[in-house]
């Protein structure tokens, strides 16, 4: 069986996507499966050892350029390429009109949640196949439980396995004693501020660590080269593709992080992860893996520095007490 799996963003999302398709690879190894995904995350979807073939999309570029003709010859060709695949199925785990829409051009029969549980019900309306999934369960359980009923299985709740590895990347700056900080973040309400990521940096260098940090745009550079000026022994890494920043996460002691993308990643690779959640609900988009933990700032408060080291001393002890028991 030929499964064409869509959900295009956002790394979150897609990240978020990863356990359903190890639970399938256990019950239905019969199944294969290609990935329909935003360009800018196509790399991250390549993480997973069983997706085969990776279709990008450009729906953030097209929507600004929808009257040229360079954007239809993509979209027709995106058509094509989708068409000659042959796909016995295709699950759009996403829920949206856009990604309905993009499932549609593949030309084949289409899974999806039901006009109760979908994010944005008119998208069932393009579904063939229909299943009802509580809206209120963490994004990764709702996404294992579309999979299991669109592809004949019941998931293994006990379980929780993301599949990925960190991709081989060498770098100075790994090692037992880094901590990557991912300050940056999309919305500023979810952005800690600044003066609390340098006290973090300077408890971790008190307890022998080295902070590690990185940008991806000038002002997010502001924020790294602020926390590198006033803790010298933080290493700044260059703004670099996504392939080596997830390197370097990967090879990190620890991850403390923002409501980001990366910080989903750093727990899906089972690193000790403390996610800091200031305006969104954790407990529905949260990272989930063995060695991560969210922190929300409580209303009206701050959260503070100590408390997120706290935490991840917590969780690194957790991952050596696990470690040296599997031995």
């Amino acid at each position: 069986m030929k499964v064409l799996i869509v959900k295009t963003s956002s790394m979150g999302d897609v990240i978020h996507t990863f356990p359903a398709i190890e639970d399938a690879r256990r019950a239905r190894p019969d199944i294969s499966f290609d990935w329909c995904v935003e360009e800018a995350f196509a790399g991250i979807v390549a993480l997973h050892p069983a997706i085969q073939t990776i279709h990008s999309v450009a729906i953030r570029r097209w929507r600004r350029k929808l009257l040229e003709p360079g954007t239809w010859r993509e979209v027709i060709g995106l058509r094509r390429a989708l068409r000659d695949c042959r796909y016995d199925l295709v699950l759009d785990a996403q829920g949206l009109l856009k990604s309905a829409l993009v499932a549609r051009l593949a030309a084949a029969p289409i899974a999806g949640f039901d006009r109760s549980s979908a994010r944005e019900p008119s998208a069932s309306l393009f579904y063939g196949h229909r299943y009802a999934v509580p809206r209120g369960l963490h994004a990764i359980e709702r996404t294992r439980r579309l999979f299991g009923l669109a592809l004949g299985y019941e998931p293994d709740f006990s379980r929780l396995e993301s599949g990925i590895a960190p991709p081989a990347g060498k770098s100075t700056f790994v090692g037992e004693k880094t901590a990557f900080l991912l300050h940056g973040t999309s919305r500023e309400d979810k952005k800690w501020p600044v003066a609390d990521w340098i006290e973090t940096a300077r408890l971790l260098v008190d307890k022998g660590m080295t902070p590690v940090t990185t940008w991806s745009n000038d002002r997010e550079k502001a924020v790294a080269e602020a926390i590198a000026g006033a803790v010298s022994q933080t290493v700044v890494f260059p703004r670099s593709p996504l392939a080596e920043i997830a390197a370097v996460i990967g090879g990190s002691a620890l991850v403390i992080g923002a409501d980001t993308g990366l910080t989903h990643l750093a727990s899906a690779f089972g690193l000790p992860t403390v996610a800091i959640f200031l305006a969104t609900e954790p407990g529905l988009t949260g990272p989930r893996g063995p060695f991560s933990s969210t922190l929300l700032a409580p209303p009206g408060k701050r959260m503070m520095p100590a408390e997120v080291i706290a935490e991840a001393e917590r969780l690194v002890e957790r991952q050596t007490l696990d470690q040296a028991g599997g031995r």
